[in-house]
């Protein structure tokens, strides 16, 4: 704006210097225009490509969370359908990068091109990221693209791991290509895309119910029209429990996820250009440490207190639930606030796990107490610290998410049960789906058949 008021005073020149009482002040004028139009430029540009690196940056720390959830899965699965767990990991990320250039961008981000407006974006309209840079737009096309659609495959990832051990390849995949082209989208346009909950007030900083609560609720419908797996409970009730195969994998994807997540919520200020956005930068990056942090902690003491014991699967749990809670409102909470809110959701995930044990909803990594409920819990903790946002129109939000989400996910899997079925044979989920569906096994010398 400050080179375009300039102009005019520049056309005028020639006319004011006949003038000489005008002389000095108008020659005083043009040195300032000369001078501050090259420094505006820099400015812009300089703005440009900060921006343009943080979207670069935190996109590939949030793509390293796919190496995250794919040593997590590995983890605490049994050995006999590890290969299948890293096989869906790779396999989901490779479809939601399609998905989201081909349908995804544009339906989550239509600009004024609404289908149905405030609901619906542009169907069917891939992505271009072609041409020369625009630094009026103040970051490269392409590297929010790529930004977004790390987040994108990040809520196909929760899906997986509940999942785990009971269903087919090739319907899930399926799934994959509904759950990112379409599902998402649609619901994360309705605020990140200028869509109906941006107008109503509804606020979810980074994601705690567009990205991990869509996620589980996903999750949530495929686990219970699925069901639970063979033996994990009994007719008497009882839940038998299926330890994991290597915890060491489980801890590093924790610290894998961890780590990414400071990309996840960091970059998400969309902006590095000033002082005050590369400051609001740090603060976020401090408080998602500190939520982690105090999640494990509450987690690590509760499972103490409770079962006498200390239940590093939860530990794990809760670090990730301490994560989500702070997402949907990291910058604005004090350190202080970061550690109670991200406390408990570590707490929420030590109680959640067995309600869902109670309820015969079989989740075999935790994903639903973790991403689901402490998604809500995050939600709901925004106004504690954010102006100008209610827990009514945080509820409503969260509510209508997860109508969608779930609606729609539960239509895609009862189609998909009825049309190629999504289980495994008994005798293929007894001997494990590596062997079964992928003849390659994770651990070919220790797994029996």
């Amino acid at each position: 704006m400050t080179i375009l008021r300039k102009l005019p005073a520049l056309a005028a020149l020639p006319a004011l210097a006949a003038l000489p009482a005008w002389a000095q002040e108008t020659a005083a004028a043009a040195t300032e225009a000369a001078a501050e139009a090259p420094a505006f430029a820099n400015a812009i540009e300089t703005a440009f490509i900060f921006n343009t690196l943080l979207f670069l940056i935190g996109g590939f720390l949030v793509f390293w969370m796919a190496a995250g959830f794919a040593m997590l899965e590995a983890g605490l699965v049994r050995s006999k359908n590890v290969t299948m767990q890293l096989t869906k990991n790779i396999a989901l990320f490779s479809i939601a990068s399609l998905m989201y250039w081909a349908v995804g961008y544009n339906l989550m981000y239509p600009g004024d091109a609404w289908t149905m407006t405030g609901y619906v974006g542009q169907l069917f309209s891939p992505k271009s990221i072609g041409g020369d840079p625009d630094l009026a737009t103040g970051y490269a096309v392409g590297s929010d693209f790529f930004f977004q659609l790390m987040f994108c495959a990040t809520t196909a990832s929760i899906v997986s791991g509940t999942l785990a051990e009971r269903i087919k390849l090739w319907p899930f995949l399926i799934f994959t290509v509904v759950l990112t082209g379409f599902i998402y989208p649609i619901e994360a346009s309705w605020q990140w895309g200028g869509g109906w909950l941006s107008e109503v007030g509804f606020s979810d900083f980074a994601g705690s119910t567009l990205v991990h609560a869509a996620g589980g609720f996903a999750a949530l419908a495929g686990a219970i029209i699925l069901g639970p797996r063979l033996g994990k409970f009994g007719k008497d009730g009882r839940v038998h429990p299926m330890p994991g195969s290597n915890l060491a994998l489980a801890t590093l994807g924790t610290f894998v996820l961890w780590l990414g997540w400071f990309g996840f919520n960091g970059a998400s200020q969309l902006a590095m250009g000033t002082a005050a956005d590369a400051n609001a930068i740090a603060v976020i990056f401090a408080n998602t440490n500190m939520a982690a942090a105090a999640g494990a902690v509450a987690a690590l003491a509760l499972t103490q207190i409770v079962y006498k014991k200390i239940d590093l699967t939860m530990v794990l749990n809760g670090a990730l639930a301490g994560l989500v809670s702070i997402t949907a409102g990291p910058l604005d909470p004090t350190l202080f606030g970061a550690l109670w809110i991200g406390a408990v959701g570590g707490v929420i995930v030590v109680f959640a796990v067995p309600f869902l044990d109670k309820m015969k909803i079989d989740d075999v990594v935790g994903a639903i107490p973790v991403h689901l409920m402490a998604g809500f819990w995050g939600t709901m903790a925004v106004p504690f610290y954010t102006a100008d946002t209610s827990f009514a129109t945080q509820f409503i939000g969260f509510a209508a998410i997860g109508i969608f989400v779930t609606v729609t996910s539960g239509v895609v899997w009862v189609v998909l049960k009825a049309t190629m079925g999504l289980r495994p044979s008994q005798e293929d989920e007894m001997a494990g789906l590596d062997k079964a569906e992928l003849g390659l096994e994770a651990y070919p010398e220790f797994v029996k058949g």
